[in-house]
């Protein structure tokens, strides 16, 4: 097919017109393997005289085509692209990287990629020669596309170690030289353009990937160590051009010059906390910790303070590289050299810096005013937290007077204290809100050092009580907040009034009722430890079911697993007592996983709280089905709920899901007073999920399975559509048979066979001979004393079902000798103590 032609069904494939659409990608799929097919695509996406979406969805197309079939799944697997493609596509492309627009070379530097990753070094040892090539070029974009692909090779072994890192000692060797000299190029020109910016942020990039797990042997060459950190020390110093600079708070931290401030920084805190330890064991890494510590990391200590200085006076620095910049000064406290260089500065940075990043701000309150769902989010995000500066200051304090209390926890207490007061002291309207809600942040966050520490701990209560709980009928909703969630951070100290503590959990119960979304979020944060703490469940027991009403309303509006904590605590503390309300929590925690499912379906993030929440949902019901496990008839009455769920998750759907759903089944199928047919129907699908791609789920399915024939005896032995007798031994003997499989892998499979033997007495006479077949096969092949002895309790089940049959059939086999001998071999080993080796229970 010509190049012409290729584009019109591309651009078919554009069509707003379904029929038409389909049509283009039936006819993509048909000439897909065609040979010159990718070269005839790569020639398109190149091809400026053709229209822009075109050549998007031929990058696309591409694209995937190279990720599903450049390299087979499996060895024997035939190859979809012929040698010859493959050959001129690794010719071609690289050539294309700096000519195509960004959203095309993105798409490119995926199919690069995954290239690397299959084919380097041995199927492209000429890679490497055109990146070395490239970087001597005069003109900018071939240096720009040497970057941009030497930046993917370097990725590939980030996180290598050992022999899978070898080739980076080449890549170095051949590569850093040249960057070295670009580097030192570029940093010397005046007024430099953003796109200089985005060729020292590739060259960053390339040294994290470089450096990350370990330093290249070339690096630690002082002169070459040297030249590097010069230049890094130049860019962290330098200030960032303010021409071209957006005015857009989003696009500002995202900016390529801001972005080069951020890699450089990441890099020399890298270095610090990686290799800078001069506890590290290896002789030469302990050699370079000490010149790091001698000649670098005061140095970067002075630029990084230089730096924050600017937050002081109203300056701007992103949050990443806020949080990083405190990264480093946390490290840096443990470190006698570099604590000396910050002491004197300390009380600037201390106060004037890292205190007003724990305030309220104007941030928080827009996201708070416009969009609560966001700010609660954010607020309990565990990502989010890695990019805080919040996170940081609050680490930073923490890590202060944990280690150097002696010299910094009684002034930065003073401090406190002294926002305390002052708050008290101005009327309403005039109060520094915000200074206050970073008073109590500071308080919270150094709970355990408070606790354990007096005369702070002793004065606990008293704090709390005049500065804490007053705030929870503060005017101001970040206030009320943050008294629910201080409140809870001290839940478990010893009040000496009960009736403060009691006060407390009244007011942590009325913030679930708050006007303000955050607020009602962090009362039920909250409440879990109220209820943990709590001592006299009669306080909570009379509003338990206004409790879980206002739980699930909340549960309703946010997907945050901290929820579902709360609700589990709960459950947990008042057990049976649940009993009344187990299945309207079930039908509510089912309907909560449903919609978090959903959430996490559209949202491609792996760490998407609705996810986490998700799993949190199923706990929780796990929670509940043990606390009422002595009222089997609820089980009847709580399964057509939790049905849709078993049958949706006990397959691929439900992998991030599928130990928590088992768990669920195990209850079920243990708990209830009869095994439904429902529930057996669940059978067929965890030994299909088990042969297919479940095997390390083996010993969570064991349990089910076990309580199917155990509970189940008479329709295991009896149905026959579909037949459990025929499914089980199926799955048993393709697993035991697998010389392929670890022994722990297999464990589960000789204990099945076992509950047959112990349950159906006289019943599975048939099944005797080849389950003791693939006993003894296993047992001669096995190394693992622990497996050993799981085979040889088969041979001793199968003697307590029938004791002849079982005779005839090893004496049939020609084994009885071996395996008797087997058996007393293993009941005589004992360990240096005298006890037994082996069959221990």
């Amino acid at each position: 097919m010509d190049l012409a032609s290729l584009a019109v069904i591309l651009q078919a494939a554009l069509s707003t017109n379904p029929d038409e659409r389909k049509a283009a990608e039936h006819s993509l799929d048909q000439i897909q393997f065609t040979p010159q097919h990718l070269v005839r695509m790569l020639r398109i996406i190149v091809d400026n005289n053709c229209d822009m979406e075109v050549r998007q969805v031929a990058s696309i197309h591409f694209k995937n085509f190279i990720a599903k079939y450049w390299t087979p799944n499996e060895p024997n697997e035939q190859q979809e692209i012929s040698l010859n493609d493959k050959n001129l596509v690794r010719e071609n492309i690289l050539h294309f990287v700096p000519q195509v627009p960004i959203l095309l070379r993105v798409q490119l530097g995926e199919c690069i990629k995954t290239i690397i990753h299959a084919d380097y070094p041995e199927q492209w040892p000429s890679l490497l020669d055109w990146v070395k090539h490239n970087l001597q070029a005069q003109q900018q974009p071939q240096v720009y596309g040497a970057l941009f692909v030497l930046r993917i090779l370097a990725r590939k072994y980030e996180f290598k170690s050992d022999e899978e890192r070898i080739p980076v000692s080449r890549n170095v060797e051949e590569t850093f030289p040249h960057l070295l000299n670009i580097f030192n190029s570029l940093v010397q020109i005046v007024n430099p353009s953003v796109e200089i910016g985005d060729l020292i942020k590739l060259i960053c990039k390339i040294f994290w990937s470089s450096i990350y797990l370990e330093i290249p042997k070339q690096l630690l060459d002082q002169n070459v160590f040297d030249g590097w950190m010069a230049l890094f020390l130049n860019v962290l110093e330098r200030p960032v051009p303010l021409e071209g600079q957006p005015v857009d708070p989003e696009l500002r931290k995202s900016w390529g010059w801001w972005k080069v401030k951020k890699w450089t920084v990441h890099i020399l805190n890298r270095l610090y906390t990686r290799f800078g330890d001069l506890k590290l064991r290896n002789p030469e890494n302990r050699a370079f910790a000490q010149m790091f510590q001698k000649n670098y990391a005061g140095k970067i200590l002075e630029r990084h303070l230089i730096l924050l200085s600017s937050i002081r006076v109203g300056g701007y620095l992103p949050d990443r590289v806020t949080n990083l910049i405190l990264q480093y000064l946390s490290s840096s406290i443990t470190k006698s050299s570099t604590y000396n260089l910050l002491q004197p500065q300390l009380g600037v940075l201390l106060f004037e810096i890292v205190f007003p990043l724990m305030c309220f701000n104007n941030n928080d309150q827009k996201l708070w005013d416009e969009d609560p769902h966001e700010y609660v989010r954010k607020g309990y995000d565990i990502i989010e937290d890695l990019y805080s500066p919040r996170t940081a200051a609050m680490d930073f304090v923490s890590e202060l007077v944990r280690r150097r209390g002696k010299d910094n926890l009684h002034k930065f207490i003073q401090f406190i204290v002294e926002i305390f007061k002052r708050y008290d002291e101005v009327p309403v309207g005039y109060k520094p809100y915000r200074q206050k809600d970073g008073a109590m942040l500071a308080v919270g966050a150094l709970c355990d050092k408070l606790r354990q520490t007096e005369p702070y701990k002793s004065e606990l209560e008293r704090m709390l009580v005049q500065h804490v709980f007053p705030e929870f009928n503060s005017p101001v909703g970040h206030l009320r907040a943050k008294a629910a969630w201080v409140a809870g951070q001290y839940a478990h100290i010893n009040f000496s009034d009960s009736n403060n503590f009691r006060s407390a959990l009244h007011c942590v119960v009325s913030g679930l009722r708050d006007r303000e979304l955050p607020v009602r979020v962090d009362s039920v944060f909250a409440l879990r430890s109220f209820v943990e703490a709590c001592r006299d469940l009669n306080e909570i027991r009379s509003i338990l079911p206004q409790l879980l009403d206002e739980i699930f309303k909340l549960m309703n509006e946010v997907e945050n697993e901290d929820l579902v904590f709360t609700l589990e605590t709960i459950v947990d503390k008042f057990g049976e007592e649940m009993a009344p309300y187990a299945l309207g929590l079930c039908q509510n925690l089912a309907a909560a996983f449903w919609r978090c499912m959903n959430t996490a379906e559209n949202d491609d993030e792996a760490d998407d709280p609705g996810a986490l929440a998700a799993v949190g949902c199923l706990r929780a019901i796990s929670t509940i089905l043990e606390s009422v496990s002595r009222l089997p008839d609820l089980f009847v009455q709580i399964e057509p709920t939790l049905l849709p769920i078993m049958r949706r998750m006990l397959n691929t759907d439900g992998q991030e899901v599928f130990e928590e759903v088992l768990e669920i089944v195990s209850y079920m199928t243990f708990f209830s007073p009869t095994i439904s047919l429902d529930m057996w129907s669940l059978w067929p699908l965890m030994v299909e999920a088990l042969a297919d791609w479940a095997i390390d789920f083996f010993a969570n399915i064991l349990v089910p399975l076990d309580n199917y024939i155990s509970r189940g005896t008479a329709h295991f032995l009896t149905c026959k559509e579909p037949d459990y007798q025929q499914s089980l031994w199926n799955m048993i003997s393709t697993i035991m048979a697998d010389k392929n499989l670890e022994d722990n892998d297999i464990e589960p499979a000789p204990k099945l066979i076992q509950v047959v033997f112990q349950n159906c007495r006289g019943q599975v006479d048939r099944w005797t001979e080849p389950y003791l077949r693939i006993t003894v096969d296993r047992l001669r092949q096995t190394e693992k004393s622990r497996l050993r002895c799981l085979l040889m309790e088969v041979v001793a089940d199968a003697l307590y079902y029938n004791a002849s049959l079982t005779l005839g059939i090893l004496h049939k086999l020609g084994v009885a000798t071996e395996v008797f001998n087997l058996w007393f071999q293993l009941l005589q080993q004992v360990r240096k103590s005298g006890l037994m080796a082996n069959f221990k229970r």
